[in-house]
């Protein structure tokens, strides 16, 4: 499948389903018909709405949305996203609130490379935000970066990290999520080894394939039965004409959601079916529940061929993290020189993408470490987004990551911090 045409074919496609929900909601709107009592009318306009902006969707970038926050004053800080660091694949960006001191907490956000764009930590970063300084790793979208600035696989990815962690300095403490786990702790080993003064000082790994092989999900189970040949015969292909990357080889995005939404296709259809129903009625309005929800996930950014190939090979089926035989730039990568790096695990007992023991693994890999400074939380009930943005993450495990921070943030940090402590919530 390694052709422009089956890219365009998939873009053309979405294209063509946007502009019949267009026309559908448009031609069955017309004052005209006002009187008609037939409620084929009101659902066709319905149906088109949720089609269009179904599928308009697909290939935006969303907006982080946050505007401002509540300072300790009671006032509002307006905060800009700016950039700190800009790199072809992928930006290091920081949430600046205007008008308030650097805070005594500073928190670099690895987010994900796996499909989606970094706002899917939207919610994260909102919740971290009145309390420290947040850094995140925007990635870019591979359909809009020119074939002139070459490969992007797990090796980059993880220098990438590294770079971005010497920019903020050794006073950072890093939290990663899901896909970048295992990548984020070679980087750390990997200044462990290269530049030990450049090491973060706390490292929090939620939810990631450490170890695949710990637990048994779907995701490793297919990453067992399908051979590499195979998997780039089928998901990879050649971006089309539309984009600045044409002719970069990519694992679609939109491939990647007919892949995510088959996973649980009878309450996706449900949920859409249940929608039309109430943009019906009148009900629905534009940031309900429903588009809040799926205006992020069905934004879809194009992985890198090598960047995705790479990870199923060398993370998952080869284990290269989980055996400490992680090579970067022709430097092995050993765990055993993190020495000093505070570093906590949070899993989800019910997490069906990353099995509790697949993060828990990196423990086991830091032999060098005092146990004093390892620490981990298994969420009861918890599934994968819960973790991390989620009611979970909302109120315990958000308490207790910033806990965690405060105790390994030094001396004149945590008495810094501990002027406003951070308490568990009660859930309701």
């Amino acid at each position: 499948m390694k052709y422009m045409a089956t890219y365009d074919l998939m873009e053309t496609a979405r294209n063509t389903n946007e502009w019949l929900g267009a026309t559908a909601r448009a031609m069955a709107s017309y004052p005209a018909f006002a009187l008609s009592t037939n409620p084929m009318l009101q659902l066709t306009a319905a149906w088109g709405a949720v089609a269009e902006r179904t599928f308009n969707r697909m290939v935006a970038k969303p907006d982080w949305g946050i505007r401002s926050i509540v300072g300790p004053d009671g006032q509002d800080h307006l905060v800009d996203v700016k950039k700190v660091v800009e790199r072809p694949f992928g930006d290091l960006v920081q949430f600046f609130v205007r008008r308030r001191a650097p805070m005594a907490r500073k928190i670099l956000l690895v987010a994900p490379m796996s499909g989606h764009y970094a706002t899917l930590l939207r919610s994260t970063v909102a919740s971290l935000l009145p309390d420290a300084d947040v850094f995140v790793t925007d990635w870019h979208n591979a359909r809009d970066i020119p074939v002139s600035m070459g490969k992007f696989d797990v090796e980059d990815y993880t220098l990438y990290l590294v770079d971005f962690m010497r920019h903020l300095g050794p006073d950072t403490h890093v939290l990663a999520v899901c896909q970048p786990v295992p990548l984020t702790l070679a980087a750390t080993a990997y200044l462990a080894g290269e530049d030990p003064d450049a090491q973060p000082r706390s490292l929090t790994l939620i939810g990631g394939p450490v170890d695949p092989d710990a637990a048994a999900t779907e995701v490793t189970d297919f990453g067992r039965r399908v051979t590499m040949g195979q998997l780039e015969q089928w998901a990879i292909q050649r971006v089309g004409f539309k984009y600045q990357g044409a002719g970069r080889l990519v694992y679609p995005g939109l491939l990647q959601l007919a892949s995510f939404m088959s996973m649980n296709a009878e309450r996706h259809s449900k949920a859409f079916s249940e929608q039309i129903l109430r943009v019906a009625r009148g009900e629905a309005s534009d940031h309900d529940a429903h588009n809040r929800f799926y205006d992020e996930y069905l934004a879809v950014m194009d992985m890198t061929a090598e960047f995705y190939l790479s990870t199923v090979e060398r993370v998952f089926k080869n284990r290269e993290i989980a055996r400490n035989a992680f090579v970067v730039a022709g430097t092995k990568v050993d765990f055993g020189n993190i020495t000093k790096v505070a570093v906590k695990i949070v899993e989800g007992a019910n997490d069906d993408i990353s099995a509790p023991g697949q993060c828990l693994a990196a423990l086991d890999l830091l032999t060098n470490l005092p146990d004093s400074k390892k620490a981990s939380h298994l969420e009861p009930g918890a599934g994968h987004y819960g973790i991390f943005a989620g009611k979970s993450w909302r109120l315990n495990i958000r308490p207790l990551v910033l806990n965690f921070i405060d105790a390994n943030s030094g001396d004149d940090t945590a008495g810094r911090a501990a002027k406003a402590p951070v308490k568990l919530t009660v859930a309701q």
